[in-house]
């Protein structure tokens, strides 16, 4: 699979409009009968050295079944001839040498890509099960400027007609000038709106309205041309009734996909240690595991509702500074860089999407401030805790007290501070007036750092302490099943 994410990261540096193919072919003639695979790109030609440092596979379906040979055909769009070579890739890879092979003219015509070939002696059913699993994946990262294609010949049915069994058309709507962080972003929405397979769920997601999300990015100079990048997109879903087939029926865990260099990859100790790292309290989340499921990195949640979800990816890759040839690099994963980009994705979630994972000590204080408010609803967990589900009580209550009341100069003083007139005392027009500044003022308050004892806005003015809860609350203790 590195050989398909090199032919990715051309197609990225042509910064144009790129084909990406993956073509299966039953060679019958062959003893034993082999599978002949050929992966094709129309981005920047390659040079050898890209592949000197590439090893043959030690596990998976390729481990046993090729023997290391591949056939490379590269050229550039100023070249006269396409060159081509022979590695054996299962060489040392100190004395690892190409072998050149004769070229072929190109007639004048102006044009770039690669071809890289291979022969394996395995089922076509078998080799278009694994890579559709992994185009499934790669989609995750919503690559702009690539249209990519798996076709099978005939799988393994001798002389049957060429089948495309996976196809990716670049779609008109994306954009060069958006950023990779927010291709991510649309990437991930798009895998949990699938559920991670290639079909959508209309009874869950009928659209994106019920998808939050957040992304961050950091990077670190790693050499003179090249910086790491780490990237890391949160989205969120509500699904109240999933169906039997959903892949978060009766399941709160969290689900973090992991990609190097354009390509799914195993989890690793950093990834893991950068994810238990996070202070999650101050996303109103306690993590109870993280658990290395080889695939994906899996966080279990103490006391999330089985209604609510939280997917996040992380992607680590090596960036060009200046224009060169996309030589591959070991990219190394760090846990610091993974932490704070995972963060910065929290936090810009929570500054997009009001009332959403706020910290636990502003979910403190609401219930303290509950155990005052009897009429309050009951809260959910403080995992999944969302003022929009308690607001609008809140502010009907508030708003029936000013409206009812049979003091005049009280009332006209309420709606004044709302920023109404006599003739908008209606209730639904005071109740939202009153849910807005509920919203914002709790909001501002779970902004602040943790730790600083600045104080927190008052509903409509004036400014009281909301970090502070008061020794009942405290001598109570604070259960969040009390919520």
């Amino acid at each position: 699979m590195q050989l398909i994410s090199l032919a990715i990261r051309r197609c990225i540096c042509s910064e144009r409009l790129c084909r990406l193919s993956v073509l299966l072919q039953r060679s019958p003639a062959s003893d034993p009968p082999l599978v002949r695979i050929s992966i094709s790109d129309t981005g920047l030609g390659s040079c050898i050295e890209e592949f000197q440092n590439l090893k043959c596979p030690v596990e998976g379906i390729l481990a046993e079944t090729w023997n290391g040979i591949v056939y490379v055909r590269t050229t550039n769009i100023c070249d006269k001839e396409i060159s081509c070579y022979e590695l054996n890739l299962k060489e040392n890879v100190t004395t690892r040498k190409p072998i050149l092979l004769p070229s072929n003219i190109k007639h004048g015509v102006k044009f770039s890509g690669t071809e890289v070939c291979l022969s394996v002696s395995e089922s076509v059913d078998v080799l278009l099960e694994e890579f559709n699993c992994f185009f499934q994946k790669i989609l995750v990262l919503k690559v702009p400027n690539i249209a990519m294609e798996v076709m099978a010949d005939g799988q393994d049915v001798p002389g049957s007609r060429n089948d495309a069994v996976f196809l990716e058309k670049f779609s008109p709507s994306s954009s060069f000038a958006a950023s990779t962080l927010d291709h991510l972003k649309l990437g991930l929405e798009s895998y949990v709106l699938r559920h991670g397979s290639s079909l959508a769920c209309d009874s869950c997601f009928p659209n994106r309205d019920n998808l939050r999300s957040g992304g961050g990015m950091v990077c670190e100079d790693k050499h003179k041309t090249t910086k790491l990048v780490v990237e890391a997109a949160v989205v969120t879903s509500e699904i109240p009734n999933p169906t039997n087939n959903c892949f978060g029926a009766g399941c709160s865990d969290t689900k973090v996909l992991c990609f190097k260099d354009f390509a799914p990859c195993s989890i690793s100790e950093a990834l893991l240690k950068a994810l238990t790292g996070i202070d999650w309290k101050r996303y109103g989340l306690a993590l109870e595991c993280a658990i290395d499921q080889r695939s994906h990195a899996l966080l279990k949640w103490e006391h999330m509702p089985l209604s609510f979800h939280i997917h996040i990816v992380v992607h680590c890759y090596d960036k060009l500074v200046f224009e060169a040839m996309p030589l591959l690099q070991k990219t190394r994963f760090d846990k610091k860089l993974i932490r704070k980009a995972v963060k910065l994705a929290l936090d810009d979630f929570k500054n997009k999407h009001a009332g959403v994972l706020l910290s636990a000590d502003t979910l403190k204080v609401l219930a303290c401030s509950r155990r005052n408010q009897e009429q309050l609803p009951k809260l959910a967990s403080i995992f999944h805790l969302q003022i929009s589900k308690f607001a609008p009580d809140l502010a009907k209550s508030i708003a029936g007290l000013v409206l009812y009341s049979s003091d005049m100069d009280f009332k006209e003083e309420c709606l004044a501070i709302l920023g109404l007139q006599p003739h908008q005392s209606e209730g639904e027009i005071v109740g939202e007036n009153i849910k807005k500044k509920i919203i914002s003022a709790i909001e501002v308050n779970d902004r602040r750092q943790q730790g600083t004892r600045e104080v927190a806005p008052l509903l409509f003015e004036g400014r009281h302490e909301l970090q502070y809860v008061d020794d009942e609350c405290d001598e109570d203790g604070f259960d969040p099943m009390d919520l």
